[in-house]
């Protein structure tokens, strides 16, 4: 695939509110570059950084660009994570304003990915630019991770680049990945872990016949009824200390029956479970398929199986970088943050592997949404607060000794 050349840079990449506009302005819904990754290409590379634009590949799939750019030689090594992609604008006609506008407001910036996480990511990069300035002899390394393959089958993304990364020799102490972390204001909450996802495919086989025989038909709904109500009559926990209880919720059911006078042949339903650290997909696969055994008895007949591709429950112990970003947000926002575990997946959890991984960025609330935005003293707070944290972090000893 061929790289476009550096576009010409008509702004000033440390101010977050422009670099977070020219990155809005670049139509990058997955698995398309929009133009997202060369823009950063241009901006790391006129500012010091060794970058990099692996490519990858997998069958049946569209390739997907991504981008690797370290500046400083010595450890440790602080890698800031994000990506470019977005989800598509959907109903462009109920957008109030153009979705790749990038338009400022009344303090707010409109646009798609405004806060996932084109925000996040260029606040961020401002943040470091700015450091490195100031500090162009500071002790250690400032590495971005960016792919372009996150909101779409992540394939071809994250967990292709660490590897790559990692044979070329790359090894990271820590990690802050810019996810929309803040459900209201910037100090509510750093999220340093997230739980796992495991969706199973429950099918009861019955047998097709008419209602008013009931004797010469088996309805597999009732079975259905039964196997669904003993995976959730009982908590899978009660949470753990940073984690809340695992829920299971069933996503679909459905019988595929558009006759009121038959009893179907067949039901299926999936269902999806989030679960903490008290789980292994092994494990909690192991007990779902428990309670359908005890369920179901000699009397339904059933099939389960479970999708190949599930995310792992990971927890970054607080510790001393953990305090560190809690630091800075509460110096820069007055207010100390929650540490969380909550919400869906993220791009942490091949991150986990290579090293300790944070996660903080803007508000979300309108992350996916028609009209999604992000208010311009957010990327500012940002900013800002990534500023602070690299300051402390290259100022402490071996950028700080564990988690």
């Amino acid at each position: 695939m061929d790289i476009p050349a550096h576009p010409r840079l008509d702004f000033d990449p440390l101010d977050p509110v422009a670099l977070t506009q020219a990155l809005i302005r670049c139509p990058s819904v997955t698995p398309h570059e929009g133009g997202a990754l060369t823009l950063l290409d241009a901006v790391l590379s006129a500012q010091g950084y060794d970058v990099h634009r692996p490519v990858f590949g997998a069958p049946g799939m569209p390739d997907i660009e991504n981008l690797y750019a370290r500046i400083g030689t010595q450890g440790p090594v602080l890698v800031i994570a994000g990506h470019t992609d977005v989800v598509p604008v959907g109903d462009a006609t109920a957008w109030t304003r153009d979705p790749f506008g990038g338009v400022v407001e009344d303090g707010v910036l409109h646009g798609r990915g405004a806060c996932d996480m084109k925000g996040g990511l260029a606040a961020m990069m401002a943040g470091a630019l700015r450091f490195r300035r100031e500090n162009p002899d500071a002790p250690g390394s400032i590495a971005f991770l960016v792919t372009g393959d996150e909101e779409g089958p992540a394939v071809n993304g994250t967990v292709k680049l660490l590897k790559w990364a990692h044979q070329r020799g790359e090894r990271f102490d820590h990690c802050l990945l810019g996810e929309p972390t803040n459900p209201a204001s910037m100090s509510d909450m750093i999220k340093i872990g997230r739980r796992g996802s495991l969706t199973g495919r429950l099918t009861v086989n019955g047998k097709q016949g008419h209602v008013g025989y009931p004797h010469l038909a088996d309805n597999p709904i009732r079975g259905m009824v039964r196997l669904l109500a003993a995976l959730d009559a009982t908590p899978l926990d009660g949470g753990t200390e940073h984690f809340d209880p695992s829920n299971l919720e069933v996503t679909t059911l459905d019988v595929g029956n558009p006759a009121s006078n038959v009893v179907p042949a067949q039901a299926k339903a999936v269902f999806n479970i989030r679960f903490n650290d008290v789980w292994t997909p092994q494990t909690l696969a192991a007990e779902i398929e428990r309670r359908l055994r005890e369920a179901a008895g000699n009397s339904v007949r059933y099939e389960i199986a479970f999708d190949p591709t599930n995310a792992v429950a990971f927890l970054t112990q607080p510790g001393p970088f953990v305090a560190m970003v809690a630091d800075a947000v509460e110096a820069e926002t007055g207010q100390r943050p929650a540490l969380s575990t909550t919400g869906g997946t993220s791009d942490a959890r091949f991150i986990k592997s290579y090293c300790p991984v944070v996660e903080y960025g803007v508000v979300g609330q309108t992350m996916h949404q028609v009209n999604e935005c992000v208010a311009v003293a957010d990327l500012l707070a940002l900013e800002a607060i990534t500023h602070r944290l690299l300051t402390a972090y290259f100022k402490a000893p071996g950028g700080t000794e564990a988690q």
